[in-house]
């Protein structure tokens, strides 16, 4: 049998069917699609990861500081536990002798390349393989795609780039956490990324809470000029007792033309800052939502960096924004001519372009989105309407006036061209409460009888993080320690922060507190327990430095991890000689058993019996299992579950059947969630 057909690896389910459907593989299979000479599969995230720690040696499952630090010397990779099956389909497609080649079609960033090349690398593929680098869903998109397929060598670079990355990250994580956690007796989670962030956040605490507010007056000449910011408020009274009632004459007017550029389209960053200032979205809400929007072609690839189109879009753009002004009702019968060049900036994409909207809303039916996708479909379609409108410009008028030696100043703003800011006063609603236009009727030489009044104001203490300050704070962090063709900078990437802060937040670190973002007591200290060089974004731009020229390969990937292997040693050797004896905790928390999967002990605490190493195992005493039979999740069953695998228990209740019954509960444990499944007696019999 001949060769004819081409095995296509798509990031996730979605993806496939999307290619599926745009190439022709009408015909469902278990795992794949079939048809017209394509076989597409998926991979649903990482398939492929990084080994545990113990797979290099059975004593690392027990965590000991003297095994620190653990660098090994040949890299191993794993099958992610609960997804063996779906990388046996992948394989045994590669092994089908009606293929011909592979295509790596996943996302088109670092680490798409990394789960496409990771998956081939571990089933020992050895077809010739391809690329299909694409930023839509849209069929035509797709299909263009397709029909352009570069070679797979074209990416070695950048895959060596995510490769380093991944591993760099496993040797701060495991160390690092290890370290901390084994010196000062409680779980310390410490990484590359999330610890910087984390200092940030404490740092912003520590300036607000040592904040001092200081008083001071402004004193108001007719409701129009001011003088600010005096200190003292018997100067103030003394300014106001010195002009009240006395001549004011207007000494200069000056008036002056200035223009507002329009914005730039969203990269993911500042849509998600934006989402989270309109709408209180989190970071990761705005991500998921704008995912489903991808994946439902409604607008193209969410995890990017670039504010661009490529100058061969210009086309699509025009159609685009024709579809917006005919099916986004707030922009319906909006005339306007859009100037494509604005966006267009070839020298400024990286992996992808900007998050624009496809053609595809024209035939969509956008009342059946959830809300979330819509307000964040709206808010993408504003932008590009906006990115291609005309600049806003106005006029700018600033006075000065005179009376008794006080010299009082005014500001005015007349709008000449409202531009971009009309369409966003339509996105936004007619009551929109910014005023854009103060009139300021002043002549030079005009005379006026003034009336002075004193408002008492108080400085300001910083403002707390909210996610979108912190979003911004994570993408400019260490900007001056990177060289300017640098493609990322900043802690963490686009498609990475999101996930940073529900980490920190689902640690303990980080509290929500409304819209702000605040350190916890555990999140300061361990800022106070790490060296400047691992909280500091300094590390991570230069990371990313490195990185970036690893994947033009401009940078030997060897001698980066060499470094890497030795700024670990270097920060094992600092934690281990300098050890705060007053952060070590004095109690160890009550131990029930060992922990079934890294032999570190189970501990109780107040929400769960987890383990007390950073392996991730852990009962949750709300478990939703316990729940539904009505049963209390107490400390018993749990010690016998952890030190049996097993529990019997009578009085377990039936959802479906409104009844009690007996089973042995048995604990399911897929290396990444812990589940329970029921065994009955009369089986076992």
């Amino acid at each position: 049998m001949s060769r004819t057909h081409q095995l296509i690896i798509a990031e996730k389910p979605s993806q496939a069917k999307a290619y599926a459907n745009a190439l022709g593989a009408v015909v469902r299979e278990n795992g794949y699609y079939e048809g017209n000479d394509y076989l597409v599969t998926w991979c649903i995230g990482h398939l492929v990861e990084l080994a545990n720690a113990d797979v290099y040696d059975e004593r690392y499952k027990k965590w000991n500081i003297a095994d620190l630090p653990i660098i090994p010397q040949k890299w191993e990779y794993v099958i992610t536990p609960d997804k063996k099956q779906q990388f046996k389909i992948i394989k045994a497609l590669m092994n089908d002798c009606r293929v011909s080649e592979v295509v790596i079609a996943t996302d088109a960033g670092r680490e798409g390349q990394l789960i496409g090349q990771l998956v081939c690398n571990q089933a020992g593929c050895k077809l010739p393989i391809k690329r299909a680098w694409l930023s839509s869903m849209e069929t035509t998109a797709i299909v263009t795609a397709f029909a352009n397929l570069r070679d797979g060598s074209e990416f070695d670079n950048l895959y060596q780039s995510a490769l380093c990355r991944s591993q760099a990250d496993w040797l701060c994580g495991i160390n690092f956490s290890r370290a901390y956690t084994k010196l000062y007796n409680r779980k310390l989670a410490v990484g590359r990324v999330q610890t910087p962030t984390l200092a940030m956040i404490v740092e912003r605490g520590a300036a607000i809470s040592n904040f001092t507010k200081e008083k001071y007056f402004n004193v108001h000449l007719n409701n129009m000029g001011l003088i600010s910011q005096i200190k003292s408020q018997t100067e103030a009274e003394r300014v106001k007792s010195e002009c009240d009632g006395k001549t004011a004459t207007v000494c200069s007017v000056k008036r002056e033309k200035k223009s507002v550029n329009s914005p730039k389209l969203y990269d993911l960053t500042t849509l998600q800052r934006e989402a989270n200032r309109l709408y209180g979205f989190t970071a990761q809400q705005t991500l998921d939502y704008t995912q489903s929007l991808y994946e439902g072609r409604l607008v193209s690839y969410p995890r990017t960096d670039s504010q661009y189109l490529t100058s061969d879009m210009a086309g699509t753009a025009t159609e685009v924004i024709a579809a917006v002004v005919e099916v986004i009702p707030c922009f319906k019968g909006l005339l306007y001519t859009p100037d494509i060049q604005r966006v267009i900036n070839n020298k400024l994409i990286t992996d992808h372009y900007g998050i624009i909207p496809t053609v595809e809303i024209k035939s969509a039916d956008l009342d059946e989105l959830p809300a979330g996708e819509r307000k964040i479909l709206e808010l993408i379609t504003n932008k590009l309407l906006c990115a291609t409108a005309d600049k806003h410009e106005y006029e700018a008028v600033t006075a000065v006036m005179e009376c008794n030696g006080f010299s009082f100043t005014a500001k005015g703003k007349i709008v000449i061209n409202a531009g971009w800011k009309e369409i966003e006063r339509l996105f936004k609603g007619k009551d929109e409460d910014e005023k854009t236009e103060i009139t300021l009727d002043l002549a030079e030489g005009q005379e006026l009888t003034a009336a002075c009044n004193i408002t008492e104001h108080f400085t300001q203490p910083p403002k707390a993080f909210t996610e979108d300050s912190l979003l911004s704070a994570m993408q400019n962090a260490g900007v001056d320690d990177v060289t300017e063709d640098v493609e990322r900078s900043g802690l963490g990437t686009p498609a990475t922060r999101a996930a940073i802060i529900e980490k920190l937040i689902k640690s303990g670190f980080v509290k929500r507190d409304k819209k702000n973002l605040v350190a916890t007591a555990e999140g300061a200290e361990l800022v106070s327990l790490m060296p400047d060089s691992v909280k500091s974004a300094k590390m991570t731009a230069e990371w990313e430095n490195a990185l970036s020229l690893i994947a033009k390969g401009e940078f030997p990937a060897d001698y980066f991890m060499t470094k890497i292997g030795q700024f670990t040693n270097e920060i094992i050797s600092q934690a281990k000689e300098n050890v705060k004896p007053e952060f070590v905790a004095k109690s160890e928390k009550e131990v029930i058993g060992k922990c079934p999967r890294c032999n570190n002990s189970i501990v109780v605490t107040p929400k769960a019996y987890s383990c007390n190493s950073d392996c991730g195992f852990i009962l949750w005493k709300s478990s939703k299992f316990f729940e539904s039979a009505k049963k209390e999740f107490t400390k018993e069953i749990a010690t016998a579950l952890v030190n049996n695998g097993e529990v019997a228990l009578d009085g377990l209740y039936s959802q479906k059947t409104g009844k009690n019954y007996s089973a042995i509960v048995c604990l399911d444990d897929t290396g990444k969630y812990v589940n329970f499944r029921l065994e009955f007696l009369k089986k076992r019999k």
